[in-house]
């Protein structure tokens, strides 16, 4: 049973930092997927970063945060990061990580996992 835990959230003002963590535990192995997804208030939830583990690591970003925001996934492969730089006032929400097997079905489908979120809120 694969489990995820995000921490790092909080309350930050515009133009600081934080740094998101990802725990995952359970059945994992081989090649999957791995997203941080976040939802504003009042609108729909939205892929920020990637990376996709196959034999090495990809990552792909959302247009709106290349350059501030990193992901990045720790040499165990049990731990995603999220880097966020320069935040500004649309960067408040709820992060998610997700994971499944490939990124298509985490992002279309409905067999993926997911955390129960931190929240992020920039003034």
């Amino acid at each position: 049973h694969v489990q995820l835990v995000e921490s790092g959230g909080g309350s930050v003002q515009a133009g600081g930092s934080l740094r998101l963590s990802c725990e995952v535990s359970g059945s994992t192995s081989g090649r999957y997927c791995l997203a941080w997804f976040r939802q504003a208030p009042g609108k729909e939830r939205e892929d920020v970063a990637l990376a996709a583990l196959v034999t090495e690591t990809y990552t792909t970003y959302r247009d709106s945060v290349k350059g501030r925001f990193t992901i990045s996934v720790d040499d165990s492969k049990t731990t995603l990061y999220l880097q966020i730089n320069n935040l500004t006032l649309e960067d408040t929400g709820t992060y998610y990580c997700g994971l499944d097997r490939g990124c298509a079905s985490l992002f279309y489908g409905d067999s993926g996992h997911w955390g129960q979120g931190t929240q992020v809120t920039v003034s």
